[in-house]
C-alpha cells in the first residue's frame, strides 16, 4: 500500500513536469523544424489536458492517504503495538510471581518467624493478583485483535476502490466529450505524417539507388578537371578547405577545416565546434591563385592595404575557381544590393565576341591601323572621372575584332627599352640600372599604389576613354572564358615623369612608361578598383602603336587617375618654366653680345643701339 501511494505521488510530480516540458518544446532549437507549428499547438492543448489530469491525480493521492494508508498504519502502530506491550507486561508479572513463590517455598518448618512469613505471604498474594490482571488484559487484547485485523485489511482496500472509482468518474466527466474530437484529429494528423514519411522514405531510397548506379568516377576528386562546370555568379560559398599555418620560420602545416561565407566575412568552423569564427573580412580584398609548396589549387586572399592574408587550398579545380569567383563577388560588396544574384550575373557575363589569349609580347600582332598624333590640347581633356560623351563609338571603332590580349606581366624595363629603342645591352639579371630613372630622387611627385596586372591589348584610338572601358570589358571577359585567375601583383610608382611597375619583393622595375606617352586614363564606373590607361609608343618601323593596360588596385582607381593627372600638370608647368629660363639666358647672351659690338653699332646708327638696349631691358622681353 505504501508503494501504491508512492507511485500515485510520483504520478502527480511526473504529470506536472510533463506539462512544463510540453510547453517548453517550442523553445527547443531543432536543426530540422519543418511542420512543427501544428505539433506545437497540439502539444499546448495536451499540456492543458495533463494539467487537469494532474489535479485529479493529486486528489486521488490525497484520498489514498486518508482512506487506505492511514487505517493500515493505525492498525500497525496502535493495535499491534498494544498487544506487544501487554505481552511484555504479562511476562514481567509472571517473573515477579515466580520470585515471590521461591521465597515462600524457602520458609523453615520448625522455627517460623511469624513476621517474615506474613510479609512473604502478602508479597505472593500481590504478585498473583498482578499476574492475573495482566493476563486478563493481554488475553482480551488478543481476542479483540482477531476482529481488528479483519477490519484493518478490508477498510484500506475499500478506500482504494472508492478513490479509483471517483478518479475515473471525474476523468470521464471531464474528458469524455471534449477529448473525442481532439483525439481523432490528432490521430488523423499522425497518420498523415506517417504517409508523408513513407513518401519521403521512398524518395530517399530512389535517390540512393540512383547514386549507387552512377559511375565511380563521380566520387573521384577533380574528376571533371578537363572541363569543370564552374558557377561564377556565387555570392556565398561553403565547403572544406586546407588552411596553411606557419609553425616556424620555414616550416608550415596544413589543416582541413570547414569554411563558409556570411555576408562580407569568411568564417571557419573547426570540427566539433558549435559555431564558426571570423577568419577574414572580404570587403575590398583581393584573391588570386598562387603556387604554394608544390600543392595544387591554392589561392591567397590579400587585405585592402596590400598585406598578404591567408592561403587556402581547394580539393578540385572547380572548387578552386568557384571560391575565387565567390570571394571576388563578395569583395565588390554585391551582397549589399537589392538583387545580388542579378548584379553578379551582370558583372560576370561573358563577352559577345570571342577573344584569344596569348602569353608573350612576341606573339602580339601589330595594330591594324596607325594611331593619330598626340595633340597638346588633349591634356585639358584628361579627367579623373571620365565624362560620358554624346555619341559612344562602336566597339569595332575602338578595338579591332580578334585583337589578342596579353595576360602575363609586362616585360622588364630593360627588355622593353631594347625592343622599342634598339641598340641597348640587356641586363642578364633583369635589374634596372640606377641611372635609368634619374628623376626618382628629385621628382616633385612620388605616389605608390598596389596593383595587379589584368591584361593589355592594342587599340585603334585614344580620343576617348570609352576605349579603356571596352578594353576592361574584353580583358575581364577573356579571363572568365579561359579560366585565368592568376594575377601578378606590383607596385605602381607615379612620378612627375614616368609610370613605373616595380616588383614588390625584388624592387626590380618591370616596366616603365613615360608620362607624356600616356594619352588617356580612367577608372571603371562601377568597379571602382579597376583602372586603365592608354600608352602611345613609337615603333621600329617609324609609326606609333596604341596599347591599353588594365589593372586592379587595392585602393580606388580614381586616386591613381588623380596622381597621373597631377603628374601631367607638373610636366606642363615644367615646360613653361623651361621656356622662361631659356628666354632669360638668351636675353643675357644678346645683351653681352651687343655690349661688345657697341662701337660698331654706334657708327652704323645710334638709334639702333638705343632701340636694342631698351628692348633687352624690357620686363617682358
Amino acid at each position: 500500500m505504501q508503494r501504491v501511494y508512492g507511485a500515485q505521488n510520483e504520478m502527480c510530480l511526473a504529470t506536472q513536469q510533463l506539462s512544463k516540458q510540453l510547453l517548453a518544446y517550442e523553445k527547443q532549437n531543432f536543426a530540422l523544424g519543418k511542420g512543427d507549428e501544428e505539433v506545437i499547438s497540439t502539444l499546448h492543448y495536451f499540456s492543458k489536458v495533463v494539467d487537469e489530469l494532474n489535479v485529479l491525480h493529486t486528489e486521488l493521492a490525497k484520498q489514498l492517504a486518508d482512506t487506505m494508508v492511514l487505517p493500515i498504519i493505525q492498525f500497525r502502530e496502535k493495535d499491534l503495538t498494544e498487544v506487544s506491550t501487554l505481552k511484555d507486561l504479562f511476562g514481567l508479572a509472571s517473573s515477579e510471581h515466580d520470585l515471590s513463590m521461591a521465597k515462600y517455598s524457602r520458609l523453615p518448618k520448625k522455627k517460623e518467624n511469624e513476621k517474615v512469613k506474613a510479609e512473604i505471604v502478602k508479597e505472593v498474594a500481590a504478585a498473583r493478583r498482578k499476574q492475573h490482571l495482566s493476563s486478563l488484559q493481554y488475553y482480551c487484547a488478543l481476542n479483540a485483535l482477531q476482529y481488528r485485523k479483519r477490519v484493518a485489511m478490508m477498510e484500506p482496500m475499500l478506500g482504494f476502490a472508492h478513490g479509483q472509482i471517483n478518479f475515473f468518474k471525474k476523468g470521464a466527466e471531464m474528458f469524455s466529450q471534449s477529448m473525442d474530437g481532439f483525439l481523432s484529429s490528432v490521430a488523423d494528423m499522425v497518420q498523415s505524417i506517417q504517409v508523408e514519411l513513407e513518401v519521403e522514405a521512398e524518395k530517399m531510397r530512389a535517390s540512393q539507388q540512383e547514386l549507387l548506379s552512377l559511375d565511380e568516377a563521380v566520387y573521384t576528386p577533380d574528376f571533371d578537371v578537363a572541363a569543370p562546370q564552374v558557377n561564377r555568379n556565387l555570392i556565398q560559398k561553403a565547403g572544406y578547405l586546407n588552411l596553411r599555418n606557419k609553425t616556424g620560420l620555414v616550416s608550415t602545416t596544413w589543416e582541413r577545416l570547414y569554411f563558409f561565407t556570411q555576408g562580407g566575412n569568411l568564417m571557419c568552423q573547426p570540427r566539433g565546434a558549435v559555431a564558426g569564427g571570423l577568419i577574414q573580412d572580404l570587403d575590398n580584398c583581393s584573391v588570386m591563385a598562387v603556387d604554394c609548396e608544390d600543392r595544387r589549387y591554392c589561392f591567397q586572399i590579400t587585405t585592402p592595404n596590400g598585406k598578404a592574408g591567408i592561403i587556402l587550398q581547394a580539393e578540385s579545380r572547380k572548387e578552386n575557381e568557384e571560391w575565387i569567383c565567390a570571394i571576388n563577388n563578395i569583395s565588390r560588396q554585391i551582397y549589399l544590393t537589392d538583387n545580388p544574384e542579378a548584379v553578379a550575373i551582370k558583372l560576370n557575363q561573358t563577352a559577345l565576341q570571342a577573344v584569344t589569349p596569348i602569353t608573350s609580347f612576341a606573339k602580339k600582332q601589330e595594330s591594324p591601323c596607325p594611331s593619330q598624333n598626340v595633340k597638346s590640347s588633349e591634356m585639358e581633356n584628361d579627367k579623373i572621372v571620365p565624362k560620358a560623351t554624346v555619341t559612344i563609338p562602336e566597339a569595332e571603332q575602338l578595338i579591332a575584332p580578334g585583337t589578342p590580349i596579353q595576360f602575363d606581366i609586362v616585360l622588364p624595363a630593360t627588355e622593353f627599352l631594347d625592343q622599342n629603342r634598339g641598340g641597348r645591352r640587356t641586363n642578364p639579371f633583369g635589374e634596372t640600372e640606377d641611372a635609368t630613372f634619374p628623376e626618382a630622387e628629385d621628382s616633385l611627385l612620388q605616389q605608390m599604389f598596389i596593383v595587379r596586372f589584368l591584361g593589355s591589348m592594342a587599340v585603334k584610338t585614344d580620343n576617348t576613354t570609352e576605349v579603356i572601358y571596352e578594353a576592361m570589358r574584353q580583358v575581364l571577359a577573356a579571363r572568365a572564358i579561359h579560366n585565368i585567375f592568376r594575377m601578378t601583383e606590383s607596385h605602381l610608382m607615379v612620378t612627375s615623369q614616368t609610370l613605373r611597375l616595380i616588383d614588390p619583393q625584388t624592387q626590380v622595375t618591370r616596366a616603365n612608361f613615360e608620362l607624356t606617352s600616356v594619352t588617356q586614363f580612367a577608372a571603371h564606373q562601377e568597379n571602382k578598383r579597376l583602372v586603365g590607361f592608354v600608352v602611345r609608343l613609337p615603333e621600329s618601323t617609324g609609326g606609333e602603336s596604341l596599347s591599353t593596360y588594365v589593372f586592379e588596385s587595392n585602393s580606388e582607381g580614381e586616386k591613381i587617375c588623380y596622381a597621373i593627372n597631377l603628374g601631367k600638370e607638373i610636366i606642363e608647368v615644367q615646360k613653361v618654366r623651361f621656356i622662361l629660363v631659356l628666354a632669360e639666358q638668351l636675353k643675357r647672351y644678346l645683351y653681352t653680345y651687343l655690349s661688345k659690338r657697341k662701337a660698331m653699332l654706334t657708327r652704323q646708327g645710334g638709334h639702333i643701339w638705343d632701340f636694342l638696349l631698351s628692348l633687352l631691358c624690357a620686363r617682358h622681353f
